[in-house]
């Protein structure tokens, strides 16, 4: 059996994901109905190989969906920050104005139950972990956004110390800094 490397949330405020020397940057108020305008506006010029048919779009307009919604609690008065390099590799930084991925521990917790349950192909106790469900969680949240994000964003998803600010980074086939 394959030995089994668990990836998981990591915070690093000082990692290098957070540099946004170089990087474009947007700002957007926090309009829930928005957020695939805000995702279609930064990936404008994007190239083609980079969209992945549309997983790149989803996958930031996931980002920027939970900054919209867990962060700023879809208060229009509170900002959404958008740094973004889309030259040699996908990178963003995202930080919204909220408390904070509060529940980012416990997260990794479930994770790393749910990796082990399939590593060890107990399929009851995968499926009894299929969605996470925080104590800020509701009907429409359930992790498996966060779970692909995860495995979708292969250089890294980092969050700052007071886990308001992500920093993601995809590379793609042939591509390197």
């Amino acid at each position: 059996m394959k030995p089994l490397i668990i990836r998981k949330l990591i915070v690093d405020e000082r990692n290098e994901l957070f540099d946004a020397q170089g990087m474009r940057y947007a700002e957007f108020a926090s309009d829930y109905s928005r957020i695939r305008e805000y995702a279609s506006f930064i990936l404008e010029g994007c190239p083609e190989a980079f969209r992945e048919g549309n997983l790149l779009e989803q996958q930031l307009s996931e980002i920027i969906k939970n900054g919209i919604k867990h962060g700023n609690r879809c208060d229009p008065a509170k900002r959404l920050r958008v740094w973004y390099d889309l030259r040699k590799r996908a990178r963003f930084i995202v930080e919204d104005e909220g408390e904070g991925f509060l529940e980012l521990e416990a997260w990794n917790e479930f994770y790393r139950k749910r990796q082990t349950a399939l590593h060890r192909e107990d399929f009851d106790e995968f499926l009894a972990l299929a969605s996470y469900r925080g104590p800020s969680s509701d009907e429409t949240d359930g992790g498996n956004s966060l779970i692909a994000a995860l495995e979708y964003w292969n250089g890294g998803m980092i969050y700052n110390a007071k886990k308001n600010k992500v920093g993601v980074v995809r590379w793609f086939s042939g591509g390197s800094d």
